[in-house]
């Protein structure tokens, strides 16, 4: 009878130990949406409108990243290990800029490598892209928002 109490132990110490292995693998998430550098190879500075453009990616889902000079999209790729807090891996912010006529200006992608913003990626006309400090405002509060901002102390 000894027997059969051991192989029920072994078994069930193999799922206590795949299940709390499983409960460590890394579950990534990804909000917002940055398109691609094919879907921005299609965007030609200079030429194409804030119509075309809408065609070609679509407009920012957020209405408060949408100005007139320039459309932002943002994206942001989330790992989440085991209890602890999630932790931002990735960020990447596409600057559409347009000119006073309404065509594309500038077409950039600012990436976070070790909590600094970079261009990783930028098609320029004549000018920088408008509203920098914009793009510095965002990565250093996206994700820095507690509910207590939003509705206030009870």
């Amino acid at each position: 009878m000894a027997r059969p109490r051991a192989g029920s132990a072994r078994l069930a110490l193999v799922v206590v130990l795949c299940a709390s292995i499983a409960g460590c693998s890394p579950i990534m998430r990804k909000n917002g949406y940055a398109p691609s550098e094919e879907d921005l190879a299609g965007i030609v500075v200079g030429v194409d409108t804030r119509d075309s453009v809408a065609e070609l990616v679509g407009t920012p889902s957020v209405n408060g990243v949408m100005r007139d000079e320039a459309w932002y999209y943002v994206e942001n790729t989330w790992k989440t290990v085991g209890p602890r807090a999630p932790e931002n891996v990735d960020r990447q912010v596409v600057a559409i800029s347009f000119g006073p006529n309404g065509t594309v200006e500038n077409v950039e992608r600012f990436g976070l490598e070790q909590g600094r913003v970079i261009a990783l990626n930028r098609r320029v006309t004549e000018a920088n892209v408008q509203g920098i400090s914009f793009l510095g405002q965002l990565f250093r509060n996206l994700g820095n928002f507690r509910a207590d901002d939003v509705l206030g102390p009870r």
